[in-house]
């Protein structure tokens, strides 16, 4: 490989550190880095293949277009340790891929699986919801005005709201919300000490795909039996619809209704949930923002944008080239595999001006990576009504903020956001 091409060994540590993700301050600035200096760069670092970063707003996108060109399924989805994809791949038989979602497939499958759930989550579709996710967010906000003036808003607001809402659409019964929490949190952020198993396995390469195989065979248990009930007697919710989905003319298969599941129980929680919390992290760092969406609420679906880019639960995506491709002046061989880096493309100063700040009134003509083309976010919707509720009904209540304490963010490559905000406040 030219040397013109190669990220810096220290980059390239960087980039394949879970703890990075979590500190993020030297991240943020090597990618800053590279944004100026090698937009397009090939990290090689032990433990790992090979693979391209894709830093820029502008490419990130071009690839996400081009899903043709550019497949989700063909190696693994998420950044993962050589030892760990050889892992994964021994224990299904030679697939990347532990589990099978949307996220993994490419057309024709994912247009089939996407239609089986996709009229739930248009926008039509989620009004409906409405009034039910208004009520779960008052609740949720009564909840946090009796634990007095101070509270860890991640811990004891953020993550159970979300999850509420989306087991109530599921149909998964309430009691069994703290076992869904549980595994929801350890599927992402594995690596994690806090929130993991990371601290028990950490000198073991395939730790990962090792506590995807164990957390994948809990959900297993768990939801294999609620989509047995609802083949026998359905219900009005998801876990009906796809328990009793067809594809090509037959019934979905057991594997990938977990599948189907697991994503929309993980995926949809979590992302929503630190995408709320960063939005108040950011709030208590930026009073002057606080105080004009007191002063015109109007400016709170500016809040949900501005808290999603400044956040980037989703931190990248895998894409594996199908065919020779050039992508900005550079040759991009056919299996050649690429991070497309969205806490990078979220920060880019030609799509966002002054990206380093969180502001209210920023220009919204191009919008932070939320999921584009075919492989659009099912739930981008539902996650922004979630959202606005939220903020509505908190704003509405809320007096003052501020910190209580050092915020932190989860150690994970893949999905994270803050694990813990202390914060004091009043309400009226």
């Amino acid at each position: 490989m030219p040397e013109a091409e190669k990220i810096p060994q220290r980059l390239g540590r960087l980039i394949t550190s879970p703890k990075a993700y979590g500190k993020q301050k030297s991240l943020l600035a090597g990618l800053r880095w590279l944004r100026a200096n090698l937009p397009l760069g090939r990290v090689e670092t032990e433990g790992f293949d090979p693979f391209w970063v894709v830093t820029k707003h502008a490419d990130v996108v071009e690839v996400i277009r081009q899903h043709d060109l550019f497949h989700n399924g063909d190696r693994a989805h998420t950044l993962v340790p050589r030892a760990s994809d050889d892992m994964a791949r021994t224990l299904t038989g030679g697939s990347p891929h532990p589990i099978r979602t949307l996220v993994h497939m490419d057309e024709p499958d994912h247009s089939k699986y996407r239609r089986i759930t996709q009229s739930w989550f248009t926008q039509q579709g989620i009004k409906s919801l409405e009034d039910r996710i208004r009520s779960i967010a008052r609740a949720s906000i009564d909840r946090m005005a009796e634990r007095g003036s101070a509270c860890d808003f991640v811990r004891e607001v953020a993550i159970h709201y979300p999850l509420h809402v989306l087991m109530q659409i599921l149909g998964v019964p309430e009691e069994d919300e703290p076992r869904m929490l549980k595994l929801t949190q350890e599927l992402f952020a594995s690596e994690d000490e806090d929130l993991g198993h990371g601290g028990a396995a950490a000198g073991d390469p395939a730790r990962h795909a090792k506590e995807l195989f164990r957390l994948l065979a809990e959900f297993q248990a768990f939801f294999v039996p609620l989509m047995e009930r609802r083949r026998h007697k359905p219900a009005d919710d998801l876990a009906s619809v796809i328990a009793n989905a067809t594809i090509d003319g037959k019934p979905i298969n057991y594997f990938e209704a977990v599948s189907y599941y697991v994503i929309i129980a993980a995926a949809g929680h979590d992302t929503t949930s630190s995408s709320i919390s960063g939005g108040i992290w950011a709030l208590c760092e930026n009073m002057d923002e606080f105080h004009k969406l007191k002063d015109d609420t109007g400016l709170i679906p500016r809040l949900v944008e501005e808290a999603v880019r400044w956040t980037t639960p989703v931190h990248h995506v895998m894409r594996t080239a199908t065919a020779d491709a050039e992508l900005r002046g550079r040759r991009i061989a056919k299996g050649d595999w690429l991070m497309l880096c969205y806490l990078s493309a979220n920060r880019d100063e030609e799509a966002f001006d002054q990206p380093d700040r969180f502001l209210l009134h920023r220009d919204t003509s191009r919008s932070a990576i939320f999921g584009q083309g075919v492989h659009a976010c099912l739930g981008q919707h539902l996650a922004r009504l979630e959202m606005r509720i939220f903020f509505e009904e908190l704003l509405g209540r809320l007096e003052w903020i501020e910190l209580a304490g050092r915020p932190r963010r989860s150690a994970s490559i893949f999905i994270g956001g803050p694990k813990s905000l202390p914060i004091r406040f009043k309400m009226n």
